[in-house]
C-alpha cells in the first residue's frame, strides 16, 4: 500500500479591477507593458500554468503540462468571472482539469472559495451565509459540481465560519498549522497544545457546538513558506526532492503546502516551469503519490479531533486585527505613521452595510 502521499494546494485569486460604472477594466500603467494587473498575472501565471512546459537538458520543449490537473487548486469566482470573458483558453483548461482528475482519483482538484474573499471572522451571520451561498452556487455553475472543500480568504476562520461551511454541507477546509489551538486522538479525554505546530501530515476532526463537524487540513507552514519566499521554484528537481525526502516509511503521510496560487509564475519567473517539472519528476520517479485533499480525505478518515485559534488567519500575527485595528501588520515603519484608520473605516463599513442590508430588503420586493 503507498503510503508517502504529496498534496500541493495553489490559492489563485485577484480583486475586481473594474470601473463599476463601465464593467471594465480601465488601463493600468503599473501593469505595462499589459493594460492591467490581470492581463499581466493571466498570462505570467494562469495561462502558463495550465501549458506548462517542460525542457529536456538541451532546453528545448520535452512536454507541455496542465498544472492543475494534478494540483489541489481554488479560483476567486471574481477571478473567474473576469477569465470566463477574456480568456477563454485559459479558463476551458481550469474546468477541464477538474474533470480529469476527477475522472483520475475520484474527487476533483478544485475547492470553492468564500465570494468577495471577505475575512470571514469580522463578517456578520448574515454576510457569511451569503458569502458560503455564493461560493457555492458559482462553482456549481462553472464545475458541474457541488464542492466538497471551501478555502477562506486568508485562512481567516473562527468556529462560527465552520458552522457555516458545515451548515451548507462543506467537508474540509485547510488552515495555517499555526491556527492550531490543541488536539487529541479519538477516544482520548486530555487534548495537547499544539504551540504554535502540530502534525500537518494528517486530516483533523473539529466537532463543532451544533454537533455538526467539519474536516480540517493544516498546511506545511515551512514548506510553504519556502516555496514563496525562498526560492524553493528555482529549481524543479529540487522542489521535488525537497517535498519527498522526509516521509514517515512506518505510516500513511500526506505532506502538503499551499500558497498565493501567484507564486507559480507571477511571483516567480517561471514558477509554473518549476512546478510542472517537480510533478513530472514525482511521478515518473515514484517518489510518492500526487493526491488532492478530498481523495485522501476518503482514503483515510481523521483519526484525531483538533481545535482551532478563534479569529485566526495566515497573513496576521496578531489573528485578524490586520482588517479592524492599528495591529501593527505594515510595509511602511516610517516615524510617527499609523494605521489608527483601520478601526474608524471598519465601523463606518460595518454601519453602511446594515443600513443598506435594510434598504435592499424593503426595496427588492418591488422589482
Amino acid at each position: 500500500m503507498t503510503k508517502n502521499y504529496l498534496c500541493i494546494h495553489g490559492h489563485f485569486y485577484q480583486p475586481p479591477r473594474e470601473n463599476p460604472w463601465l464593467d471594465k477594466i480601465e488601463k493600468e500603467r503599473s501593469a505595462a507593458p499589459f493594460d492591467n494587473w490581470n492581463q499581466r498575472i493571466n498570462q505570467e501565471c494562469y495561462h502558463t500554468n495550465a501549458f506548462a512546459r517542460i525542457l529536456n537538458d538541451e532546453r528545448k520543449i520535452r512536454r507541455v503540462l496542465n498544472n492543475y490537473e494534478f494540483i489541489s487548486f481554488n479560483f476567486g469566482p471574481t477571478l473567474l468571472s473576469w477569465m470566463e470573458k477574456e480568456d477563454m483558453e485559459t479558463y476551458e483548461a481550469i474546468l477541464n482539469a477538474d474533470s480529469r482528475s476527477l475522472k483520475r482519483w475520484g474527487h476533483g482538484n478544485a475547492l470553492a472559495q468564500v465570494y468577495n474573499h471577505i475575512i470571514m471572522p469580522l463578517a456578520n451571520e448574515r454576510d457569511k451565509h451569503t458569502q458560503v451561498i455564493w461560493g457555492i452556487r458559482d462553482f456549481e455553475y462553472r464545475f458541474g459540481r457541488k464542492p466538497e472543500g471551501m478555502w477562506l480568504a486568508e485562512t481567516a476562520v473562527d468556529t462560527a465560519t465552520l458552522e457555516v461551511l458545515a451548515d451548507h454541507g462543506i467537508e474540509f477546509t485547510v488552515l495555517a498549522p499555526g491556527q492550531a489551538k490543541a488536539f487529541r486522538k479519538m477516544g482520548d479525554k486530555n487534548w495537547q497544545d499544539a504551540n504554535g505546530s502540530i502534525n500537518t501530515r494528517r486530516p483533523y476532526i473539529c466537532n463543532l457546538p451544533s454537533g455538526k463537524k467539519i474536516s480540517l487540513f493544516f498546511y506545511d507552514g515551512g514548506m510553504s513558506q519556502a516555496v514563496a519566499f525562498e526560492g524553493l521554484l528555482n529549481y524543479g528537481r529540487f522542489f521535488a526532492e525537497r517535498m519527498t525526502s522526509s516521509y514517515n516509511d512506518d505510516e500513511v503521510e500526506l505532506v502538503n503546502i499551499a500558497t498565493d496560487g501567484e507564486s507559480y509564475g507571477h511571483h516567480h519567473r517561471h514558477g509554473e516551469m518549476a512546478l510542472a517539472h517537480a510533478l513530472h519528476h514525482i511521478q515518473k520517479h515514484n517518489m510518492a503519490q500526487l493526491t488532492n485533499y478530498a481523495t485522501f480525505l476518503e482514503e483515510f478518515p481523521p483519526e484525531y479531533e483538533a481545535q482551532i485559534h478563534e479569529n485566526s488567519s495566515w497573513s496576521c500575527y496578531h489573528g485578524v486585527e490586520r482588517w479592524r485595528s492599528d495591529c501593527g501588520c505594515r510595509m511602511d515603519n516610517s516615524k510617527g505613521w499609523t494605521q489608527e484608520w483601520r478601526k474608524n473605516l471598519r465601523e463606518l463599513l460595518n454601519w453602511l452595510r446594515d443600513e443598506l442590508a435594510e434598504i435592499y430588503e424593503q426595496e427588492v420586493p418591488k422589482y
